[in-house]
């Protein structure tokens, strides 16, 4: 990429750096705020961790749809976090600089943004961030190193490529879109029947339910009965979450080497289990015991730090140690998924008032974790919509793990400037097709 007539980033961009805010203000009605939490590791915005704020700011601090902010900073020694760059997305009106953060403002309006973006997200841009850090417990980046990064020439290859990163970002995000919203489908529908009892109750007061055929209304009950979670539906079970299904803890991996450069699992995580993938992750054994290796499809429960419960799709791996691997001859994949969902915020409570440094929670939390359970028979004749749901988020997920693969070795190209337009494109289009 250097050259003498080399531009770099400070050329192109001056910095706005972030601050703190009030907790007072923190959850009111507001911009969100958008720091490290709202950055994927390696580039990458990231929505689910957002919170609000509803004090005042000055404007250089606000963010809209487009712009583009980076983290000079990592709370690991990964350094997967320093440097990354997240850009706006339009479903963000507005949102609030913070603290180890900086707006990218542009001084120079003719260098092309997406130009910056991307990279900005390219491998040798990463290597350079990890050639910069400073510190050692938290990782660093002086903002005369970030600014000395030297840019491409935006020529006509060059922005042809980035109309192809755009278009594979955007399918990208419509399949996350997309799961996202059936889970959230699936989950509002599992609280109805499961967790409130809505057509129980609908039936309990002599109407039928609504939206729900004769066959569907028939599987569930006109009356309740006591348990230790209240009324249920009367038939029904109340059993504890470690009984509808097995947690498998996984192992600590360091003691399971992998066999050459070439046989071996990758380590999955906490971090890769938040990430989706596992890219540049730590190498085990590829000999583990089987319940020990990942699928995809597979429900991970992260029980210690951030806790998570997530449908993997990011290849097969090592399950390592805080991670839990959930499986049931019982129940289906579904009905234990939603059910430890269920008890997340609670288990994520509990984890939050421990006093160390690593939150987590215990094996008896999971049996005093109360579920109510529908006979089997039930459960079978409901499974169909709840199947096809989850088939559809992994067909998404695993297509989407595809285009990010196209993407990240355009990525390559775009420095590297070994590539041909014409060959990109057909790759690109085949991914999509």
């Amino acid at each position: 990429m250097a050259s003498s007539a080399a531009r770099t980033l400070g050329d192109i961009v001056s910095l706005v750096r972030g601050t703190t805010y009030k907790s007072a203000q923190l959850g009111q009605p507001g911009p969100v705020l958008l720091g490290l939490g709202s950055i994927q590791r390696n580039g990458g915005f990231r929505a689910d961790s957002l919170k609000t704020y509803g004090g005042e700011s000055k404007e250089k601090l606000l963010l809209r749809p487009g712009e583009i902010y980076v983290s000079l900073k990592d709370v690991t020694q990964s350094a997967d976090l320093l440097g990354a760059v997240a850009r706006v997305p339009e479903s963000i009106p507005l949102g609030r600089l913070t603290q180890d953060t900086v707006k990218l403002d542009f001084i120079d309006p003719s260098y092309p943004r997406g130009l910056v973006y991307w990279a900005l997200r390219s491998p040798e841009f990463r290597a350079y961030c990890r050639a910069h850090a400073t510190g050692t417990t938290n990782l660093g980046l002086a903002r005369e190193d970030f600014l000395a990064f030297e840019l491409p020439s935006p020529d006509q290859e060059l922005l042809s490529l980035i109309e192809l990163l755009e278009a594979l970002e955007t399918r990208i995000e419509l399949l996350r879109q997309t799961s996202a919203t059936l889970e959230a489908i699936a989950k509002a529908l599992f609280r109805s029947w499961f967790v409130d009892f809505e057509p129980v109750r609908t039936k309990f007061e002599g109407r039928e339910p609504e939206g729900m055929d004769a066959v569907t209304a028939a599987l569930f009950p006109r009356e309740f009965e006591d348990s230790e979670l209240g009324l249920i539906p009367k038939g029904w079970s109340c059993r504890p979450l470690d009984s509808i299904a097995q947690f498998l803890n996984g192992l600590a991996l360091q003691k399971f080497p992998p066999e050459s450069d070439s046989e071996y699992l990758p380590i999955i995580k906490i971090a890769q289990l938040r990430a989706g993938h596992t890219n540049a992750a730590d190498r085990a054994s590829a000999l583990l015991k089987a319940e020990y290796v990942v699928e995809d499809g597979d429900v991970l429960f992260s029980w210690s730090g951030s806790l998570e419960v997530e449908v993997w799709c990011g290849g097969r791996g090592a399950l390592n140690q805080h991670l839990f691997k959930v499986t049931s001859s019982e129940v289906p994949k579904w009905f234990y998924f939603f059910a430890t969902k269920l008890h997340l915020p609670k288990f994520r409570e509990i984890a939050a008032d421990k006093a160390t440094t690593m939150g987590h929670i215990q094996r008896r939390h999971l049996t005093e974790a109360q579920v109510a359970v529908p006979p089997s028979k039930c459960l079978e004749k409901l499974s169909p919509f709840f199947d096809s749901v989850f088939e559809r988020m992994i067909v998404n997920s695993l297509q989407a793990q595809n285009l990010a693969k196209v993407r990240d070795a355009l990525l390559t190209c775009l420095t590297s400037g070994q590539f041909r337009i014409s060959e990109a494109k057909t790759k690109v289009e085949d991914s999509l097709a």
